[in-house]
């Protein structure tokens, strides 16, 4: 289906998946102004803005809306909303350097992924079949498995900001206290756990084969005669 909109400035900015985008942008700063006096309703309106991530795609393959600024605008916010989280997660656990040190992970691999999707002239940033590393190609090449892995890395963070009780709480601690008060809790954490860790795996292999992409690309531009 194609909406057949004149392709203006403005009609991009207005694309249903961008629109979409905008709205998740309004709930996270919502959900952000509550998260301190309100967790379950700063829960509720994170989780709604990362369901909306799911709908923008669909809409912008259904409606023929694909953007590149569209895909500019889900990253930016993904990237930004996660880090919000995990700045928030580092004033509440200790050691915060995990955390932190997280978000630096999150942002190197994505920034470093997209900035070589663009010097290689790429459509997407998902576009790794020239990859030799199956659990990147595997993590990009199937939606599903992609979804669990994000899914369980906000689900998990999620679940830390709620349970969090004191600042001086170590994350271990509060994950096996957690897992010990309910048994249907500990199974949804260690399935978040699982995911979130080989999210992280992504985000390393990610971050590295970006780095080499930059590195060939200054390589090739240097033996140009």
């Amino acid at each position: 289906m194609d909406t057949k909109l004149p392709r203006t400035k403005l009609s991009v900015y207005l694309y249903i998946p961008n629109i979409i985008g905008y709205i998740r942008i309004l709930m996270n700063c919502l959900a952000f102004a509550v998260c301190f006096s309100n967790k379950k309703l700063f829960s509720i309106l994170y989780l709604i803005s990362f369901v909306c991530d799911a709908l923008d795609g669909y809409f912008a393959r259904k409606l023929n809306q694909v953007s590149t600024f569209g895909a500019v605008l889900d990253m930016v916010t993904d990237r930004i909303s996660t880090a919000c989280l995990l700045v928030i997660l580092s004033q509440v656990y200790r050691p915060g350097l995990i955390f932190l040190s997280l978000l630096a992970l999150d942002i190197a691999s994505h920034w470093l992924q997209m900035y070589s999707t663009f010097l290689f002239g790429r459509a997407s940033h998902k576009d790794v079949k020239d990859s030799t590393n199956w659990l990147f190609k595997a993590y990009y090449g199937n939606r599903i498995f992609m979804a669990y892995c994000c899914v369980s890395c906000e689900v998990l963070y999620i679940v830390l900001f709620l349970v969090a009780k004191n600042q001086t709480d170590g994350v271990i601690d509060v994950l096996v206290y957690t897992a010990k008060q309910n048994s249907l809790l500990s199974l949804l954490v260690a399935l978040a756990l699982f995911g979130w860790a080989i999210k992280q795996a992504i985000n390393i292999i990610q971050m590295k084969t970006a780095a080499d992409l930059c590195v060939l690309y200054d390589i090739n531009k240097k033996q140009r005669p």
